[in-house]
């Protein structure tokens, strides 16, 4: 198997919550040491690449912004494609998906707003879920920010995104557009900035039903880690099988062969 690249997902795979998983500096050298280019690639709307870095700098490993792409950051970027000049939004969410937005000239409003864009959003209250659900049904937009169900935390799993984006749908009979995976636009993103073509090019997550099954789509390799929201139960019956399934990122890595052109 050649690889040249790297997309890693974060929750489940690098952290729970506030804990590192396994021996970060120590895997993050490894994957230098066999010569592999690396992104990170998360559904997580709710921190800015900015925040990520800090993040993983806390957990002792040292990357650029380059190599974080969010859901928050892809869903600015399909918004202003469609609408340049940005404009109100209404947004469920926190400060990731609101900086994102900003960028591109998006702010926060419920009159005439171009969209509704919802992800995860730890201060959600029902008045935001009611305001959302009649601009839906009115008309307005309806963008999800990724469809993830649960979060991973020390405690266990708890909910994500995903049961947000259900509420509102079962308030309104509107599915929303999904931006995050298992939608491509995040992994052809990283791709873009990685360099590599998608069958040299390893995807590591531990959600079949999004981190897998996207890049699948895409023809990436794939690696399943069972630190996250997938048991080995369900692994074993996801079809197509993933290239790998481990315990964790590490012994991904250290299956994966050093590349005769040395450290990047």
């Amino acid at each position: 198997m050649s690889i040249q690249g790297l997309i890693l997902d974060m929750d489940g795979v690098i952290w729970r919550d506030r804990e590192p998983i396994g021996d970060l500096p120590a895997i993050f050298e490894d994957i230098r040491r066999r010569g592999l280019r690396v992104t990170l690639a998360t559904n997580n709307a709710t921190l800015t690449p900015e925040k990520f870095l800090e993040k993983l700098a806390g957990f002792g490993v040292q990357l650029e912004p380059w190599q974080f792409v969010t859901s928050a950051q892809a869903a600015a970027e399909f918004l202003a494609q469609k609408h340049p000049a940005g404009g109100p939004v209404y947004i469920i969410g926190e400060q990731g998906l609101v900086d994102s937005l900003s960028k591109y000239g998006f702010f926060h409003g419920d009159t005439a707003p171009l969209a509704v864009i919802a992800g995860m959003d730890r201060q959600l209250t029902y008045k935001k879920l009611a305001q959302a659900g009649l601009l839906i049904r009115a008309g307005v937009f309806f963008i999800g920010t990724n469809p993830d169900r649960t979060l991973p935390t020390p405690e266990g799993l708890i909910p994500g995104a995903g049961s947000i984006l259900a509420a509102l749908e079962a308030a309104t009979d509107v599915r929303p557009h999904l931006i995050g995976k298992p939608a491509p636009e995040m992994y052809r993103v990283a791709l873009h900035r990685l360099g590599t073509p998608p069958e040299e090019t390893l995807v590591v997550g531990d959600r079949v039903e999004t981190d897998i099954a996207g890049a699948q789509e895409l023809g990436c390799r794939t690696a399943l880690v069972l630190t996250g929201a997938t048991s080995r139960e369900v692994a074993a019956l996801w079809q197509p099988k993933p290239d790998f399934i481990c315990e964790d990122l590490a012994q991904v890595i250290s299956q994966l062969p050093i590349n005769n052109y040395g450290d990047v």
